[in-house]
């Protein structure tokens, strides 16, 4: 890696760190891009080479690495597709519980709310997570744990919707649903029997 990429990198990690911490203490509505590049010492000129507006940030703090390692790490796992899938999920809802209540609850409205319709950040997570399970779905035909006619976007589709569904419980709660919880229960529960009809 050039030295030029890597400054850019430094740039971009020290604006979004900056942005997680005052959109944690304040929320989106109550953050300027100001205070983003006065607390990560960007000037501000250099914030709109990285982002359009403060809003596009978010997409950087909820679709940030941990995520797209999450699918490499369950794929490295042993055990059974069921037991790395359970492992999946679980693991999705404490990455987004461990990134706080406040910061999901921004992301949801500000993919949401129509005003926001241009800022692709949900777009883009609900894309990213959809292909991740996906890709999930598919190793397991090609280990052949799963039936190869097992119809695998419809059941890595559903995942996403339930994880979802959990997550938008979790934040309309304001964080007294449990959403690492109710995943457990969730793959505990139902998990074996949805799998089931289409295990090879």
């Amino acid at each position: 890696m050039t030295n030029r990429r890597q400054a850019a990198q430094e740039t971009r990690r020290k604006l979004v760190d900056a942005a997680r911490r005052i959109v944690l203490a304040k929320g989106l509505a109550g953050t300027t891009v100001d205070e983003i590049c006065s607390s990560s010492g960007v000037a501000k000129g250099t914030f709109y080479v990285y982002f359009k507006r403060k809003e596009d940030i978010l997409n950087e703090l909820n679709c940030h690495a941990e995520f797209q390692d999450l699918l490499a790490t369950t794929m490295k796992r042993d055990g059974t597709f069921t037991e790395r899938l359970s492992f999946f999920m679980r693991t999705f809802a404490s990455q987004i519980e461990k990134s706080g209540l406040k910061l999901c609850q921004e992301w949801v409205r500000n993919s949401a709310v129509p005003e926001f319709a241009r800022n692709v950040a949900g777009k883009d997570k609900l894309k990213l997570d959809r292909a991740l399970t996906l890709e999930l779905f598919e190793d397991g035909v090609k280990r052949g744990e799963l039936r190869a006619d097992a119809p695998v976007e419809s059941l890595s589709t559903m995942i996403v919707d339930v994880l979802y569904g959990e997550m938008l419980c979790w934040v309309d709660s304001d964080g007294e649903y449990g959403f690492s919880q109710r995943t457990r229960e969730f793959c505990q529960t139902f998990l074996n029997d949805i799998l089931a009809p289409f295990l090879a």
